[in-house]
């Protein structure tokens, strides 16, 4: 009987993936046979390096490729670089993404104080560098009518959240990219185009810490709130978005196509 999750020989491309979730997706699919491409930023071409070499020792397969995800040109570089060494693009996951200070509206500021450049940068990075990959790497699935597209939206997607507005925004835009763009790709290049997103609940990592962790290392107000409306009543783990990922990506979905795959320990389905 077929493994309808296997996914050893696999090219599987991410962006933004030198990042504390990128290392931990890209270690973890190599680990299951897949071959890693990954994509991040010069500056953090160290770290890409690091992650590539570690793969390896573990038996894996991996390449680092720097790249700005707002540069189609850099983009379309990067699919050249993978074509050129493997021939061919199974799975994107458009991981790139991030949110600034001054996008944010904290509890002693109001709307009105909102930086709109902070606004623009943080949806510009989110959504646009999630729309130009996939323009640059779907032409290759789309030449042998198969690929799985997984974009990462946020809770924030599904339901506004305080203080984030324009990270909201900007993965509230994904979300609505994933659906639009599911339909087109399906119905005009064949049903083995699949694009989906995960959308993560609240994990506690460096970008969110002075969020949700005081100075002391005490827990904010702002963290006691979401605990209270989590059923499982905890952060979640990395790891813990690793299962819906490989599901996504393999044969195992194969009529999953359009769905925002919502891992969040349940906040989304509480009210009170």
């Amino acid at each position: 009987m077929k493994n309808l999750f296997d996914l050893k020989g696999k090219v599987m491309v991410m962006t933004g993936a030198c990042g504390v979730l990128g290392t931990t997706i890209v270690k973890y699919f190599a680990a299951q046979g897949a071959k890693m491409v990954l994509l991040d930023l010069e500056r953090v071409s160290g770290l890409g390096e690091k992650t590539v070499s570690e793969i390896e020792s573990a038996g894996g397969e991996a390449v680092f490729f720097p790249t700005d995800v707002l540069d189609k040109a850099t983009v379309e570089k990067n699919l050249e670089q993978v074509m050129e060494k493997y021939g061919t693009v199974d799975v994107l996951l458009n991981a790139a993404g991030g949110n600034m200070a001054a996008a944010t509206v904290p509890p002693d500021k109001t709307i009105f104080d909102l930086d709109i450049d902070a606004v623009k940068k943080v949806t510009e990075l989110n959504l646009f560098g999630t729309i130009i990959p996939t323009m640059v790497f779907a032409k290759a699935m789309v030449k042998t009518g198969k690929g799985s597209i997984i974009n990462f939206a946020s809770e924030s997607a599904l339901r506004p959240l305080t203080r984030v507005a324009g990270y909201g925004v900007a993965k509230a835009a994904v979300a609505n990219w994933t659906r639009y763009l599911c339909a087109e790709l399906a119905m005009k290049f064949g049903e083995g185009m699949r694009v989906n997103a995960i959308a993560p609940g609240f994990l506690l990592t460096n970008q969110n810490r002075s969020l949700l962790v005081n100075p002391d290392g005490s827990l904010t107000d702002r963290s006691h709130s979401i605990l209270a409306h989590t059923p499982v009543g905890r952060f979640l783990e990395p790891d813990e978005l690793l299962g819906t990922l490989h599901w996504l990506a393999s044969d195992a979905s194969s009529a999953v196509t359009g769905t925002v795959a919502v891992v969040d320990g349940g906040f989304d389905a509480f009210s009170i």
